[in-house]
């Protein structure tokens, strides 16, 4: 994944589209390429940044037609050969791809006697499109006929020899056709192209189109006109999908984040997981301890996988703040799994506690979102998060892709110990699966949420409270309040209450809490009622019924098991923003902080 940019029309189409990899930079990737369509096919393309890649083409071309790519590396680490395009056997065929293949290992069996040359699961494609245009398929047939095979999510763009134009496809991955006087302009999202025109079609799930001098649109096998609507964002907002900030926009990513994260990844009727790990069940079962090492927002997600890493797992599991953690020398390294949670792979901190874990002889694990990063170099294996880039300082999809990994894992750990049955397993991956729209339902009440940030912005602290999966929440609450609102917020265990933090209640200071499976509510109501009998205001993210009359506020949290925290999370994160939005805080880039902490 990450930017797509076409182009068809009068004008040399190598400085369009290299226009518009560099619009699309700040989505984040690792690579960059470009395909140029002049009778013939010719491909330029490479890891690094896109101004590395304008360095290598030529000044100019002759092509009036093109497609080009950002790559954020999900299948393959970010090298010259894993970078897009990628083209078939005969280099006839050149393709793009947003999103992830899940049933590429089985296309690629297929595929056995074609020559591969990258590690990406992209390249079944351009392979598949060869086949059916050898058998006599025109360009849109072929590519109809190749995306019905596709399992997961894709927005492909190919152009072909012999053939004029793009064509595209999407499936859960998004497209949007641009219509300008010198052309037509096709891109992931519309800051690639937004200075050419501000026309555009949206594309919609199972469209094709094909991209010459007008746009001819197919959907569900026929064809239509392509519906236009004008942008009126400027190039700033466009980047941001129409949101006022990068943070608020990842929020709203998350559903399609947490797609990614568990994408191929889940055979709920078998109630067993593949995340294409080096981790034997040998040596699964023999190990007497899980040490899992973070900072920040990494640590609560760490917290939270301990809890489900203890009762599925059945085996003793720490967490330990990175820049803290020591090696314990009463452990048995070669009985010792160490899991590093970093979101950028680059944090110097977890990093350090990396190497001392190796330096000891355990065996480690490496879960992040930066594939090819330090700590996947130097870990005995990896996980992916699949989050895709975020740009935010805040973390937010982040975080729920990273519970959402962890908590595959602690599924894979438990069947292959023994400890989690089949039937269990399955409903744990029944409840991961529905996560992504119960996320979207909080977000829909986001409204509710703004209109509560409004009543309380102005007080003076803000505890939040929660217990057992509900205490790491808490703690990852509280600090996206005072990241980027600046205000004072504080996370507790809810039973801590009455033994200090309520010397500190008043009417000025709301707490809020987290009221759902797996956070023992009862219990945490009970402790709630004694900071509200002391003039707090209360504010519950809840799946219970009938605990209106104890709250202030309240917020409905759709009841999906170990994992409905994580939904709760979601309108800490929206009150968070609203808060800081009302004090017109610089949201994305808060004081003091950065995106990855390179320095110990």
């Amino acid at each position: 994944m990450c930017g797509i940019i076409g182009y068809h029309g009068d004008q040399d189409a190598l400085p369009i589209i290299q226009t518009g990899l560099q619009n699309l930079e700040y989505r984040g990737y690792d690579s960059a390429g470009v395909a140029l369509h002049n009778g013939d096919i010719s491909i330029e393309k490479c890891s690094g940044e896109v101004d590395e890649l304008v360095q290598a083409c030529p000044p100019s071309s002759e092509a009036t037609c093109g497609i080009g790519h950002t790559r954020w590396s999900t299948h393959g680490l970010p090298t010259d050969a894993n970078a897009h395009p990628h083209t078939d056997c005969t280099r006839e065929v050149a393709v793009v791809h947003n999103g992830i293949i899940e049933n590429y290992d089985a296309l690629k069996a297929d595929l056995a006697d074609h020559e591969f040359t990258s590690e990406t699961d992209t390249e079944v494609i351009p392979h598949l499109l060869e086949e059916r245009l050898a058998a006599g398929d025109d360009p849109v047939d072929a590519l109809t006929a190749v995306t019905d095979r596709l399992e997961g999510s894709y927005a492909v763009c190919a152009t072909v020899e012999g053939y004029d134009g793009v064509y595209a496809a999407r499936d859960d991955s998004p497209l949007v056709l641009g219509h300008g006087d010198d052309g037509t302009y096709l891109a992931s999202d519309v800051t690639a192209f937004l200075e050419y025109t501000d026309q555009v079609t949206y594309l919609e799930d199972g469209d094709v189109a094909v991209i010459r001098d007008a746009v001819t649109l197919y959907r569900d096998g026929d064809r239509v006109d392509p519906p236009t609507e004008t942008i009126e964002w400027e190039a700033d907002a466009a980047e941001k999908s129409g949101y006022d900030h990068y943070m608020l926009k990842e929020i709203h990513e998350q559903p399609d984040a947490l797609r990614q994260t568990i994408a191929g990844r889940i055979d709920q009727q078998a109630g067993t997981v593949d995340l294409d790990l080096d981790l034997p069940q040998e040596y699964l079962q023999s190990i007497e301890e899980i040490q899992i090492v973070a900072c920040g927002t990494s640590n609560y997600a760490g917290e939270y996988a301990a809890r489900l890493l203890g009762e599925f797992a059945d085996v003793r599991t720490s967490v330990s703040i990175a820049s803290e953690y020591a090696f314990d020398s009463g452990s048995d390294p070669w009985r010792t799994l160490t899991i590093a949670v970093t979101q950028s792979g680059e944090t110097a901190d977890t990093l350090s506690a990396l190497r001392a874990a190796n330096q000891a002889g355990a065996r480690t694990l490496a879960v992040t979102n930066t594939l090819g990063s330090t700590v996947t170099r130097e870990a005995d294996d990896s996980v992916f998060i699949r989050a895709g880039p975020e740009i935010g300082v805040a973390a937010t999809k982040t975080f729920a892709s990273q519970v959402a990994t962890l908590a595959l894992v602690a599924v894979h750990i438990g069947r292959q110990r023994g400890t989690l049955t089949a039937d269990q397993a399955s409903t744990v991956l029944g409840n991961l699966q529905q996560l992504p729209g119960a996320v979207q339902q909080v977000l829909d009440d986001e409204a509710a949420v703004q209109s509560v940030a409004e009543e309380y912005a102005d007080h003076d602290a803000f505890f939040f409270v929660g217990r057992q999966l509900g205490y790491p929440v808490a703690l990852e609450g509280a600090l996206k309040l005072k990241e980027i609102s600046y205000d004072h917020a504080e996370g507790f265990a809810s039973g801590e209450l009455k033994h200090g933090p309520l010397a500190l209640v008043t009417e000025r200071t709301p707490v809020l809490a987290t009221l759902t499976a797996g956070t023992e509510p009862e219990d945490t109501l009970n402790n709630v009622k004694e900071a509200q009998a002391r003039g707090a205001p209360v504010i519950g993210a809840s799946s219970m019924p009938d605990d209106e009359k104890y709250l202030d506020a309240r917020f409905t949290v759709p009841d999906v098991g170990r994992v409905a925290p994580l939904v709760a999370n979601v309108y800490w994160q929206l009150f968070a923003y609203h808060v800081a939005a009302l004090k017109d805080r610089p949201i994305d880039k808060p004081r003091n902080l950065a995106k990855s902490v390179t320095v110990e």
